[in-house]
């Protein structure tokens, strides 16, 4: 079955393991017949500072940040690829959530008193993929799996991007290339599917 995937390259710099996984993934769906929309953090210009202390009065919008919320929006399955820094997101990647993840676009305030917010988002499938130095038996045993914990149940789930699937690659900053031709033959597997 064919899908409409917009995939999001979260690292900030120009060049990068998670630009690189999702050019693949991009031209990998292209060619099973998926439509693919694919936007690069670093391309996007925006005050990535939220700024306020509740959701009234945000600042609007800028063109960059309405495009990517409108390709989520377009999206049936979303790909997100990012680098695991200080156990978080870059703050490039959270400020583009921050300031794109509102009220009355992404969940609906609009509920009984005592209730979690309304996902808007429903209906639409991802794929975090995620390269870190932490190896996945750290990253368990010790973090308790903080960031997938975070992306899959308070970011995406909340929104209503489920389920959210996760690849994690390690020993990314030193990635020999045999392990980065695994890695790549890995993505393009996942893309093959759009899972």
């Amino acid at each position: 079955m064919k899908k409409r995937i917009y995939i999001l390259n979260g690292h900030p710099a120009e060049a990068s393991l998670s630009k690189t996984f999702t050019e693949i993934y991009a031209k990998t769906a292209r060619a099973a017949g998926h439509e693919v929309r694919l936007t690069h953090l670093h391309d996007l210009e925006f005050d990535s500072d939220f700024g306020h202390s509740n959701f009234s009065d945000t600042k609007p919008l800028e063109p960059s940040l309405e495009q990517l919320i409108s390709d989520i929006e377009w999206s049936e399955h979303v790909v997100l690829a990012a680098p695991l820094w200080w156990g978080g997101l870059p703050a490039k990647l959270k400020g583009a959530i921050d300031r794109t993840f509102l009220p009355g676009r992404t969940f609906d305030t609009r509920v009984k008193e005592g209730t979690l917010p309304k996902p808007m988002l429903g209906g639409r499938t991802a794929r975090i993929i995620i390269t870190s130095d932490t190896p996945g038996w750290y990253m368990q045993l010790i973090y308790r799996n903080a960031i997938f914990q975070q992306l899959k149940k308070q970011i995406f789930g909340f929104v209503g991007l489920k389920p959210s699937r996760f690849t994690h690659f390690t020993g990314a900053s030193t990635a020999k290339p045999e392990n980065v031709a695994r890695w790549i033959s890995k993505v393009e597997k996942i893309a093959l599917s759009a899972s």
